[in-house]
């Protein structure tokens, strides 16, 4: 579609580098380039946040090496791969990236055992490409609880989270709200004074998952400029049984009814082959359910199918573009401030 292929589209969350890992350790260091690479050309993606998840084996007292190898993986993939992606720490070099034709990548931290209870490790982590950080994933760390312990603690930010928190802001690494459990999630609310993303999420309203945003969290993020992305590629977020592009809308449709056009985004969470490839199909934590259909959008290159569907929905080319990509890049140029660290 010409639409999907002008605008700028930025992808909040795509799992691949563990991927591309999995792949390096049995010599298949091509990955990226022999599918990953084609796959984000084909979804017309110009922005790629990419997070480093991980794995149970390495939370946490592999965290940190865990972390810093991915890290230095993302780094070298941009060498490897010049032509076509560059590692971004600013706005600006985004901005300069994608008119360069390249796909501008953005590291990202998917839960923070890396950091443990060192808020000093958060500078360090600054210093070498970190720009988006998420404090939990389903669990547990030094920082906050992930929203797997809604049920059990709804416990808030520890000390350490809040000061780590305040020193994302002062550094200019983008807060990512996904994953938080409840309490943390109030206190990111109450403490921020920069906007945030909400990486790869979707609406309670619609789909009732622990991993999903209710109305007033939603409305509360809009109103510090924040942006939620929405988790088209996992159908326990979207529809379980119907997880199709059309139903991927709906989520956008109720966030732009609840907070307006400028606070959607996509953050499709592309980990479906990760799953495949290395665990033969899904590991599900708790509370999700053990049977759905396969995702519409499951891979980069189903990406256009979300702008089809907006456009039978009747939205305006410029409300399209803003959901595409510009509503993240606004926060990305305002929170991704040159380096003074």
């Amino acid at each position: 579609m010409p639409l999907h292929q002008d605008a700028v589209v930025v992808d909040c969350h795509n799992d691949l580098i563990l991927l591309v890992d999995h792949f390096d350790q049995r010599n298949q260091p091509g990955h990226f380039k022999d599918f990953w690479l084609p796959e984000l050309r084909a979804g017309g993606v110009d922005v790629q946040i990419l997070p480093i998840c991980l794995e149970p084996a390495f939370q946490s007292e592999g965290g940190l090496r865990r972390t810093l190898l991915l890290v230095e993986r993302i780094h070298r993939l941009a060498t490897e791969h010049s032509d076509d992606v560059a590692v971004c720490l600013t706005g600006a070099e985004i901005d300069t990236a994608v008119a360069a034709g390249k796909i501008a990548l953005v590291i990202a931290l998917e839960g923070a055992h890396g950091i443990g209870q060192d808020v000093a490790l958060v500078r360090t982590l600054h210093r070498v490409g970190v720009r988006v950080i998420s404090m939990a994933h389903f669990g547990r760390t030094f920082l906050a609880d992930g929203s797997g312990l809604d049920t059990t603690s709804r416990s808030r930010l520890t000390p350490e989270g809040i000061e780590a928190l305040r020193e994302m802001e002062e550094l200019g690494i983008v807060f990512d709200i996904s994953h938080l459990g409840l309490g943390g999630v109030d206190d990111v609310l109450e403490l921020a004074t920069r906007p945030f993303l909400a990486t790869h999420s979707a609406c309670l309203g619609i789909t009732d998952s622990h991993r999903n945003l209710g109305d007033d969290h939603i409305r509360r993020i809009a109103q510090l400029g924040g942006v939620i992305g929405v988790a088209g590629a996992i159908p326990f977020f979207i529809d379980a049984q119907h997880p199709t592009a059309d139903r991927v809308v709906d989520h956008i449709e109720r966030i732009v009814e609840v907070a307006g056009i400028d606070h959607v985004g996509l953050g499709p969470d592309f980990v479906d082959d990760y799953y495949q490839q290395v665990y033969g199909g899904w590991i599900l934590p708790p509370g999700f359910a053990a049977t759905t259909a396969h995702a519409e959008i499951a891979r980069p290159s189903d990406l256009p199918k979300i702008t089809e569907a907006l456009v039978r929905r009747g939205f305006a080319e410029p409300d399209i573009r803003k959901i595409l990509g510009e509503n993240v890049l606004r926060v990305l140029r305002e929170v991704m401030v040159p380096d003074h660290a």
